[in-house]
């Protein structure tokens, strides 16, 4: 390695919450409360001349009510049903976030668009369906700016209110740090 090459260990905090709805459902439900990117529109507003608040508007003409949108959405079973030998597994990757609280991280610490927007990985178990998520502020803590960890910590608090509220259910939820 070169002497301009730097390693900096992160420790992730992976939240993981069980749910006993169907699979189908818990996906509706965290897809409802976030908007939806116009990645179209969003590119153009960011190369355009244009000023910051026309980009803002592209941004917030869509927000989801948890303050977050979803920028794309990757479905795992498509791929893993390819293999013959695998039996269908629900499994989806949601991409989210909100770019404005990316700049905002940014400012302060240059590494948040290496976590950002964030994922969350919804996956049909024996047990239940899986929702995994990991935190934001894990990621930024090596940094020990406090601007930027408060709003990674705002985010995290954001996203863990969306997966409580898609896991929710009568007989309670699960909720596990690993």
């Amino acid at each position: 390695m070169s002497e301009n090459t730097t390693i900096r260990k992160v420790e992730i905090e992976r939240l993981s919450v069980r749910s006993s709805k169907p699979f189908d459902a818990v996906v509706a439900t965290l897809k409802a409360g976030v908007g939806r990117l116009d990645l179209v529109e969003f590119a153009k507003a960011s190369k355009s001349a244009g000023n910051f608040s026309e980009l803002e508007k592209v941004i917030g003409r869509d927000m989801g009510a948890t303050g977050l949108m979803l920028f794309i959405e990757l479905d795992h079973d498509k791929v893993l049903g390819k293999e013959i030998e695998v039996d269908k597994q629900n499994m989806v990757r949601l991409v989210i976030g909100n770019p404005l609280n990316m700049k905002e991280m940014k400012k302060h610490v240059p590494d948040p668009g290496s976590y950002a927007p964030v994922t969350i990985l919804v996956d049909e178990r024996t047990e239940g369906v899986h929702l995994s998520y990991d935190r934001m502020a894990s990621f930024l803590e090596p940094y020990a700016n406090a601007d930027a960890m408060k709003i990674a910590r705002d985010l995290d608090a954001n996203v863990e209110a969306l997966l409580a509220a898609a896991a929710d259910d009568e007989t309670g939820t699960s909720k596990t740090k690993s």
